[in-house]
């Protein structure tokens, strides 16, 4: 793997299109150290915390589990398993409200807490993660349930695994926490910043890449400065920490590749496809406790803000952990509270219940009173002044996207790149109409996808069906050349008869009648017996003469039947 050195020169930074300056509102809640939060009595485990398919249930009610044991195994390659982030009795196997904007309720696991908190046997330690093949750390990072922590939750297994024809040049290290109000990232750079660029040393490890580029925005000057001598004592050359200027969404994946190198990822591609792969500084810390302690992922860093929350502050939490325990252990609602958003105010959505259960992609508690959340007013008609294309930072054409979407022209949607849209909400937040437009987009997507699962179940079908009538005129086929292959030979057969010949089947059996009659006639002149009777064995012997004896019995039996009856003829009886 080739060196780089650190640059003396301040790198060059780019401009990705739109984007909006927002009041950062950080200050709220990094006035204390990270603790860790209270043990709950009750945590609530959902299967599905990352993207793909839910975990299978491993336990049954009346199972006692310990902290760190695999409660939840993966299904399929996009898929993590999920742990008991305690250890406890699961009283519960059932659907309960979870974190989504959908609202609906989804399979979870309920674990009383014990108070032991104790753990159960962990993986061996990976000390020298340089000396072990990339497959195996990735089987590590895979068994400890690691996700993207940024938001996405996508398994950062398969995210370490681009390929063996996509070289990766460089790795990203997201600490760029572009959202207003959102701090559990800065605080855990400023309080990890080791644990934080040792999971990157161990990702730059499997991945391959050759530098890494650690991104922090420039309004977190603490982070930037714990995270820079941790790089210098660390002596890691390879490492760079870039100080970013603070412009939402800075920290999306597309628009922090084109701010540190200028390169643009393709439409609907990528960061391999041009040799880059991004890391939340949440994945890389959990990567180094799975990796250096074997620890799987069973808390996080979780930011409770907003003026709606007495106390805001930045709390260790436990994955399964009820919102409104982590709330009153922040001291409790204040009076002013209108709106409890997970995330933040700019992707984040309302809940409608804090019994929700804190998840892996769950970064922020934000309540909010009327004037942080007001009210949009009722959405009026789009004025087409092009505010919302000035602000996209993806480059689109947000107002067409949003009169496709309302005419449900689900197909005129894509040709805009609908899945090219990030939901960053700067669109909506510029419109001076109030339009929703991000709403638009999500359910145009949501439309889109269904609509595409449709179609492959209905292009499925028709295979199938298509297979079966193939099948059904094959089958028919082969019986009607045999028919006729029997009709033809019939017919053969009886011209054969009526012209005077014989039967070319009969006419042989008749040959080797003959045949054999022959030969039979031929050694009986010659004095032989039939080949089967020779050179019997006394046993075989005796068996025959045990035969002809039963034979002559009979024989006799029977000649002297015929002289009765023949004699009592005689005497006309």
């Amino acid at each position: 793997m080739q060196q780089v050195k650190n640059s003396t020169q301040p790198r060059k930074l780019y401009r990705f299109h739109g984007g909006i300056h927002l009041p950062d509102n950080k200050k709220q809640s990094i006035g204390l150290a990270v603790e860790k939060a209270r043990l709950p009595q009750q945590l609530i485990i959902p299967l599905s915390q990352h993207m793909g398919e839910p975990a299978e249930v491993l336990v049954k009610v009346g199972d006692h589990v310990l902290k760190g044991e695999i409660i939840g195994k993966p299904q399929g390659y996009i898929s993590a398993p999920v742990h008991a982030p305690t250890s406890g009795v699961v009283t519960a196997v059932e659907a309960r409200p979870v974190p989504h904007p959908s609202g609906l309720p989804a399979q979870c696991i309920i674990i009383d807490s014990d108070g032991e908190d104790r753990w159960c046997e962990l993986p061996e330690k990976i000390s020298d993660y340089s000396a072990q093949e990339p497959a195996l750390l990735r089987e590590r990072i895979r068994n400890a349930g690691i996700v993207g922590l940024g938001g996405a939750a996508f398994p950062t297994s398969v995210k370490t695994n681009p390929g063996p024809d996509t070289p990766i040049h460089t790795l990203v290290i997201n600490g760029a926490e572009c959202e207003p109000y959102i701090t559990c990232d800065d605080m855990l750079m400023r309080q990890q910043a080791e644990q934080v660029l040792t999971g990157a040393a161990i990702l730059r490890h499997i991945i391959g890449a050759d530098s890494c580029l650690i991104a922090i925005e420039d309004n977190k000057p603490e982070a930037i400065a714990a995270m820079g001598a941790a790089v210098t004592a660390a002596g890691m050359v390879w490492a760079e920490v870039v100080s970013i200027p603070t412009r939402y969404p800075s920290g999306g994946e597309k628009q922090l590749i084109k701010i540190l190198t200028g390169e643009e990822i393709p439409s609907g591609g990528i960061p391999s496809q041009i040799g880059f792969v991004c890391h939340n500084v949440g994945t890389a810390a959990a990567v180094a406790d799975a990796v250096l302690e074997g620890k799987p992922l069973i808390s996080r860093y979780v930011t409770l803000t907003g003026s709606g929350i007495s106390n805001p502050c930045n709390l260790e939490v436990l994955i399964g952990t009820p919102a409104n325990e982590l709330i009153e252990q922040a001291g409790g609602y204040t009076a002013t509270v209108e709106k409890l958003i997970l995330g933040g105010p700019m992707m984040g959505f309302t809940l409608e219940s804090d019994a929700v259960p804190i998840t892996k992609a769950a970064n922020c508690l934000l309540a909010t009173d009327s004037t942080e959340s007001p009210s949009s007013g009722v959405a009026l008609a789009c004025i087409r002044c092009g505010r919302c294309a000035e602000a996209c930072p993806v480059s689109l054409l947000p107002q067409q996207m949003y009169w496709y979407s309302r005419a449900k022209d689900l197909e005129k949607t894509q040709q805009y790149n609908l899945f090219d849209c990030i939901e960053c909400g700067c669109c909506s937040h510029v419109c001076p109409s109030h339009i929703p437009l991000v709403q638009y987009f999500r359910f145009a997507k949501t439309e889109s996808w269904a609509k595409e699962r449709e179609t492959k179940a209905s292009d499925r079908a028709r295979a199938r069906s298509e297979a079966r009538t193939a099948r059904q005129e094959r089958i028919k086929a082969e019986r009607k050349a045999l028919q006729a292959k029997k009709k033809a030979a019939l017919a053969k057969k009886k011209a054969a008869e009526k012209e005077g010949g014989s039967d070319p089947k009969k006419a042989a059996i008749e040959a080797a009648k003959a045949r054999a009659a022959k030969k039979k006639t031929q050694m009986a002149q010659e004095g032989v017996e039939p080949g089967n009777t020779e050179n019997l064995t006394d046993t075989q012997q005796k068996a025959i003469d045990e035969v002809d004896s039963r034979r002559g019995e009979v024989a006799a039996e029977m000649r002297k039947d015929e002289e009765a009856t023949d004699s009592s003829e005689q005497k006309g009886l």
